[in-house]
């Protein structure tokens, strides 16, 4: 089963959600984190960036930058910016993005349960990335941005969500970019036990996007262990901060290849190679946007093609089979000679959200060609993390992104107090 608890979140006072409400820390550089946030005191940027308060000549990671995050945190709460729910709770969280919503259920999820592999990945996380929010969330004795997770449509979760609805939401804003976001609190006993019952028929929980805030989660709650052995098992550190959604609202977004070379090719040479696994046309339409999986576009001197694969090279094995090994296997590797495009600097990734123009502006600023990619979908990621198996690296871009801020979970207290 899954264990996933309602907890009583640290979140915004009334009239300040808008305020605090971020992007995720990892969206930003440290140069573009240290200019929004001089405009936006209240902004949680702040505090899941806590270099920004620092001349540049200090490092990122310095212990003093965590000491000031956790100084932040508190004093958002003493002031009262920041408040604290009495009882443990669910909250319903809906993001509204080009008309289209995706609603899900802030809630905390077991550590046993990531690792027992419950709640499934579909990526790897490097140690590096993963240490730095080890140490955040160690430091302010706080999660403070969710995981993303999914999870199959459940109708007795949507019913109970649908209901809650009808009520007036604590927060309603739309943030800068546009996109809506509105928060219910479920925190009616009977309806409470619904929730978990209803998550607890289910056997698998799917990491959609925040592996290294999961993984990080999970090794404080490890060190904690060995450091408390007293403690027991229902420790809020034993939890971690996520919002959960429905399969069937969710969008994942094509994550889109930018060659900064041709690998000593010329683009002649790179259509004539490309025409032993694929059939290459000129696109009728500008730019152009795969219609169907197998099928790529590609930005070269000035034109787009269609390139789709012959059936020859399509697979039915859950990873083999994602269009994003198909351009790795026969195209980035085969003719490019990128073998390992984590770490091969002649490759970018542009996320779908940037559009199709951004590859056009990349390729005439210095590139050299683009691809753009159909979007995996989500019962891909459902069938590489049902086998155990890893995607691709950059295989999945979903919009619109969680907001830092609206939740925070207190790992020194919380879901031990949920009265099973």
């Amino acid at each position: 089963m899954a264990d996933i608890r309602p907890f009583p979140a640290i979140r915004p006072a009334e009239g300040m959600a808008e305020r605090i409400a971020a992007l995720p820390y990892d969206v930003y550089s440290r140069a573009e984190a240290k200019e929004f946030v001089k405009d936006h005191k209240d902004s949680f940027l702040n505090i899941d960036r806590a270099e920004t308060q620092f001349s540049d000549d200090v490092d990122t990671y310095a212990d003093c930058v965590y000491d000031k995050a956790r100084e932040l945190l508190w004093n958002m709460v003493k002031d009262g910016r920041l408040i604290r729910d009495e009882k443990p709770c669910y909250y319903i969280y809906q993001l509204e993005m080009d008309g289209r919503c995706q609603t899900g259920l802030a809630a905390c999820c077991s550590v046993d349960e990531y690792n027992s592999r419950i709640i499934k990945r579909h990526e790897n996380t490097r140690a590096d990335k993963e240490l730095d929010r080890i140490r955040h969330v160690d430091t302010t004795d706080a999660q403070t941005g969710p995981i993303f997770l999914a999870y199959r449509h459940n109708d007795e979760l949507h019913n109970i969500i649908e209901k809650c609805q009808k009520e007036t939401p604590v927060y309603d804003f739309t943030a800068e970019d546009g996109i809506s976001h509105r928060i219910w609190i479920i925190g009616e006993k009977e309806d409470i036990r619904t929730v978990y019952e209803a998550f607890g028929k289910m056997d698998s929980i799917y990491i959609a996007d925040g592996h290294h805030r999961c993984a990080s989660a999970a090794k404080v709650a490890m060190d904690r262990r060995s450091r408390f052995p007293e403690d027991g098992k229902n420790e809020s550190y034993n939890y971690f901060l996520s919002v959960l959604f429905p399969d069937d609202e969710l969008a994942i977004f094509d994550y889109n290849r930018v060659l900064k070379d041709l690998n000593g090719m010329t683009a002649i040479e790179l259509l004539e190679r490309l025409k032993e696994h694929f059939v290459v046309e000129e696109a009728e339409e500008s730019p152009y946007r795969p219609k169907e999986k197998g099928e790529f576009g590609m930005y070269l001197e000035h034109k787009w093609y269609v390139v789709k694969a012959l059936p020859d090279i399509l697979s039915t094995d859950a990873v083999e089979g994602l269009d994003v090994s198909v351009l790795q296997t026969y195209v980035l590797d085969e003719l490019f000679g990128i073998k390992d495009p984590k770490t091969d600097n002649r490759i970018e990734f542009v996320g779908g959200i940037r559009g199709l123009k951004e590859l056009e502006k990349r390729v005439e600023n210095g590139g050299a060609c683009a691809f753009s990619m159909y979007p995996t979908s989500i019962e891909e990621l459902f069938a590489v993390a049902d086998e155990g198996r890893l995607m691709p690296p950059k295989s999945t871009w979903f919009e619109p992104k969680l907001r830092s801020g609206l939740f925070i979970h207190d790992i020194t207290r919380g879901v031990k107090q949920y009265d099973e």
